[in-house]
Formats: C-alpha cells, sequence, structure tokens
C-alpha cells in the first residue's frame, strides 16, 4: 500500500493521502481506509454529470476537495459550494450530487458499516433489499 500513488505512510500508524493528486478515474469511488469505525471514499465527478439520488446506512460526510457542486435532498434542500464545503448526512437520508466544474469529493462514512449496511445482514434481509432498491428504482 505504500507504493499508491498520493498515499504516504512514513510511520507505523500515521497514513495520509494528497487526494488532489490521487490518479482518479470518473464516477469510480476509491476507498482511501477502512476500520470498524469509519471508511473514507474518494471520488471524481466530471463537470455537468452526477451522483444520483442515492443513501448510505451510515451517518455520511461530503468534503468538496476540488471543484463546484450542487448538493439536492430529496426533502429539496439544496447547497451550492466549492473547495472546503462540509456537509453531513444522517444514515439514511437521501440525496444527489452535482457536479458544476469537474469535482473531487472525499466521502466519510461512520459506523462502519452501518445498521442495516448488506454486509451485516443475512441473505434473506439482502433480498428485501434488492427488492426495496428495485421498487425505490421503478418509482410511483
Amino acid at each position: 500500500m505504500a507504493d499508491d500513488p498520493g498515499r504516504n505512510r512514513e510511520s507505523g500508524l500515521m497514513e495520509s493521502w494528497d487526494i488532489r493528486s490521487l490518479d482518479l478515474r470518473p464516477h469510480s469511488p476509491e476507498i482511501l481506509a477502512s476500520s470498524e469505525d469509519a471508511r473514507a471514499i474518494t471520488l471524481e465527478i466530471p463537470a455537468g454529470e452526477r451522483l444520483q439520488d442515492h443513501q448510505v446506512h451510515e451517518r455520511a460526510w461530503v468534503v468538496v476537495v476540488d471543484g463546484d457542486v450542487e448538493i439536492a435532498t430529496d426533502a429539496g434542500e439544496t447547497l451550492e459550494g466549492g473547495p472546503g464545503l462540509l456537509v453531513a448526512f444522517a444514515p439514511g437520508e437521501r440525496h444527489a450530487v452535482l457536479a458544476r466544474t469537474t469535482a473531487r469529493l472525499l466521502l466519510l462514512l461512520t459506523p462502519w458499516p452501518g445498521q442495516g449496511h448488506p454486509g451485516t445482514m443475512t441473505l434473506a434481509e439482502k433480498a428485501t433489499v434488492r427488492q426495496r432498491a428495485a421498487e425505490h428504482q421503478a418509482g410511483p
């Protein structure tokens, strides 16, 4: 892992990343770190494209590292911002992110995995989740 571009590991405990210099593919989230407590993910969204309406099971913090975005919730709230913007979402809160310019985001999810995450479910519970997701995609 010490050979990962953008990642520095100088000592046995501290890890760091220069998120702006990582070689990311658009819409391909990259897990930077994952533990029992949290997961850190970075993602690039090309200008004019969006991270479609979605939700996660954990509390989610979204940090804009580069670019300008518009973030919208199912409740009708919208917010625009650029580098340095930090937005927090409650577990299960639906949201979408539109990249006004090519945007690089840092996502922090806690606790990891959150209650209801497929990684914590039985096979029967996973089947129910898949069915509900298909119904949500089909719409009313």
